[in-house]
């Protein structure tokens, strides 16, 4: 059976005009769903009897049941949630002082496999659909009020496109959580075809791109998908974007200790990107991943490779680590749950 919650508010009111009810009903079910926060069809009140048991009959509502939760001292919270089929998902709540962030998986698992990220170590088993990534979001909601949204869970949101761009139209509506575009960030590891797609997208989200090397042999070593798009290839699409959309792009940079942290992988860094007009890069001291066995570098490698990236005009932020007393790094829950 379908959840409510895959269905825009258009093709809610295709149904319910088909059932021979009136058009306005769909903006009162999306409103208990996503503003009242109800579970339930027989609690929508405005609604007549038949029309809810019609609805109850036809359709569900949540799918997806959380089983585990850690929080750790910074105020990171993570959720372990058990789908329809048995499947596990993870889903984070960061907190700042100006914001609270929804990180969201958009797969079961992962196909790339990142020598960093323990998401693709159990392998990969199947795209979410839209309603499950929507519902991720609307339980973090209801434990938290969500100003920001990265899809940067488990999972490469590009290979889960069209569910993953339905699930931003939703959200960003007036009528769910109305929730900026300019507040929602796609993280990718870098596929190129749909970093090439976003540009015909009428949404002005923000995009993220995993880097992690300026060298083809390294990343292709850190990141499997660089056998497939290449440097050269993944580049020319980014730049591509910005040129046509205007639009920023962050790199991501995960530091890890011996692989990518010198100042030679810096240099290559900088003459890989000095050239794109409107970049900026993220840099991540990698989390220490028992099954990876990677460690990030000492502070004062750190610190020199932020250094000589602003030494060259190239934007650079230094993301604090968050929730590592509770590895919440993508896919430690859900591995660490399995092995149990």
């Amino acid at each position: 059976m379908e959840s409510i919650t895959g269905l825009s508010l258009g093709e809610l009111e295709h149904i319910l005009i088909s059932w021979g009810e009136q058009a306005f009903r769909a903006n009162q079910v999306f409103s208990w769903v996503y503003k009242k926060r109800v579970s339930d069809f027989s609690l929508m009140s405005d609604l007549s009897t038949s029309l809810r048991n019609k609805l109850k009959e036809d359709f569900t509502l949540f799918d997806i049941k959380q089983i585990k939760s850690v929080k750790s001292k910074d105020g990171t919270e993570k959720f372990l949630f058990v789908l329809s089929d048995g499947d596990l998902i993870e889903s984070v709540i960061i907190p700042t002082d100006d914001r609270v962030t929804a990180c969201i998986s958009t797969q079961v698992g992962c196909k790339y496999k990142c020598s960093f990220c323990a998401s693709g170590i159990s392998g990969f088993r199947r795209n979410l659909t839209c309603a499950e990534i929507i519902q991720q979001m609307l339980f973090l909601n209801n434990r938290k009020k969500i100003t920001h949204i990265v899809f940067m869970g488990t999972g490469e949101p590009l290979d889960n496109y069209d569910a993953v761009l339905k699930a931003i139209r939703i959200i960003n509506s007036k009528e769910s959580l109305n929730i900026g575009a300019r507040r929602i960030t796609i993280s990718t590891s870098g596929v190129a075809p749909g970093i090439r797609k976003l540009i015909g997208e009428d949404l002005q989200f923000e995009l993220s791109v995993s880097l992690h090397s300026a060298d083809d042999a390294v990343r292709s070593k850190i990141m499997p998908i660089n056998k497939i798009y290449p440097l050269n290839i993944l580049i020319a699409a980014c730049n591509e974007y910005i040129r046509k959309t205007g639009r920023q792009i962050t790199f991501e940079y995960v530091l890890i200790k011996n692989l990518n942290s010198d100042i030679h992988s810096c240099q290559k860094l900088v003459a890989l990107i000095k050239d794109l007009r409107l970049v900026k890069v993220n840099l991540i001291p990698a989390n220490i991943v028992k099954e990876c066995r990677i460690e990030p570098p000492g502070r004062a490698e750190i610190q020199m490779f932020r250094n000589h990236l602003s030494k060259h005009k190239i934007p650079a932020t230094l993301r604090k680590s968050r929730g590592e007393d509770i590895e919440a790094a993508c896919g430690q829950l859900r591995l660490s749950h399995e092995k149990k």
